[in-house]
């Protein structure tokens, strides 16, 4: 796994000082020149860090409230940037504090940087206005009729100075491996081809090549929500665990998590992001499908993070036993694991049900589906919460249902 994600930057090595809170300048600056800049005015502060620590101690600085996102974060040498930053931190790990002589703003919009690579009105009116950022890569949709992808992917790597690489976003591979996998429809477009990288969220650290393995940015609050769900020594089964997305956050919190994984990349990042966050001990991952281990199961909680084949936009359910193209579908719904995830749940345990459901059926339909599952399985069921994660497509939800069954 990739360890050096730097933010890109174009400085040189010595424009940043070494001494605590010095100023940061060019070497043909003299020291009266320094001396003079300091007297005029305090220049603003850097946290200088070790490059592979860049993007953890920008999620840290971010939650302290001292970083600075007004200005570009610079190369200080070969192994360390400097992370802008409004006040020294107090809980952040860094080498030391300096000041900068002349700081980079950071121009964070697009279009500017657009029109400054000489696209007309019209292509910059018809830009993406949303993209994701995964560690060191940003993932964009391109638009149709795009003048000039390389432009846009330049353009992104400017404004995201802590980027890498740049790659178009084409969606969620649907037929046969790649299908059950789930594997991401990418294109290179700019930057570093090396897309392995680590993404930080409130703490847990990711790794992953957005490339080979999906990874949505809009779950982001799910999986926060997962860990403070959890209690220490919390009996968990994450039976669809991907890289570790909700199993991480939950093992982090001290919950003891029997994780299972069909995809073999995807498991091999589950296996090393354990390690990488310090939960290897309590964390099971078995790469098989997880029904195979559900009946050996006794748990507090079970987390369904998949949800299945998709819906047209009409709000009908898909026709799962084939595929029809653009609109083709896997064959196995999610609900079609409750079941299975009822076999291992305990007697006043938690399913966090997740679903793709039309509008119109929200929530009848996933609510329905569980009142099912509790009546053939003749247990109670009380819903403690209903939660909508995020659009899944026009007219289609990605829900989720945490469900007690007595």
């Amino acid at each position: 796994m990739r360890d050096d994600q730097s933010p890109d930057d174009d400085r040189s090595p010595d424009e940043t000082s070494s001494q605590p809170l010095s100023a940061t300048t060019p070497s043909v600056e003299s020291d009266a020149t320094i001396e003079e800049a300091l007297d005029r005015a305090d220049p603003p502060l850097a946290a200088i860090v070790p490059k592979p620590r860049a993007e953890t101690a920008i999620e840290s600085l971010r939650a302290e409230g001292v970083y600075d996102d007004s200005r570009r974060v610079r190369e200080a040498d070969a192994n360390r940037v400097a992370l802008p930053v409004t006040a020294p931190p107090s809980e952040t790990a860094t080498l030391e504090i300096v000041r900068q002589l002349d700081p980079e703003p950071r121009n964070r919009e697009l279009p500017d940087l657009l029109a400054d690579r000489g696209w007309s009105n019209a292509a910059i009116a018809s830009a993406p206005g949303s993209w994701a950022v995964i560690g060191s890569v940003v993932l964009v949709t391109v638009p149709e009729n795009c003048p000039d992808e390389t432009a846009l992917g330049d353009a992104l790597l400017e404004l995201h100075g802590e980027a890498d690489t740049v790659l178009a976003d084409e969606g969620i591979a649907n037929d046969g491996t790649a299908g059950t996998y789930r594997a991401p429809r990418t294109r290179f477009i700019a930057g570093e081809r090396d897309t392995e990288t680590i993404h930080v969220e409130h703490g847990t650290q990711y790794g992953l090549d957005p490339s080979k393995v999906m990874f949505s940015p809009g779950n982001q609050a799910e999986r926060v929500r997962m860990g403070e769900r959890c209690a220490p020594d919390e009996r968990v089964f994450d039976m669809f665990a991907g890289i570790g997305y909700f199993t991480l956050p939950m093992a982090r919190a001290g919950a003891q998590v029997t994780a299972t994984e069909l995809n073999p990349t995807a498991f091999r990042y589950l296996i090393e992001n354990t390690v990488l966050n310090d939960v290897a001990e309590r964390v099971d991952a078995y790469m098989t499908d997880c029904r195979e281990l559900a009946d050996t199961l006794a748990v507090d909680r079970v987390v369904m993070g998949y949800y299945g084949s998709s819906v047209d936009t009409s709000g009908r359910d898909a026709d799962t036993s084939q595929s029809d193209g653009e609109h083709s579908h896997r064959t196995e719904e999610a609900h079609t694991f409750l079941d299975d995830a009822l076999a291992a749940l305990v007697p006043g345990g938690v399913i966090h049900y997740h679903e793709a459901t039309p509008e119109p059926r929200c929530w009848e339909r996933p609510i329905g589906r569980l009142e099912d599952a509790a009546a053939t399985a003749d247990r109670d069921l009380t819903v403690l919460d209903r939660r909508r994660i995020k659009s899944h497509s026009a007219g289609v939800d990605h829900i989720v249902v945490d469900a007690q069954f007595g």
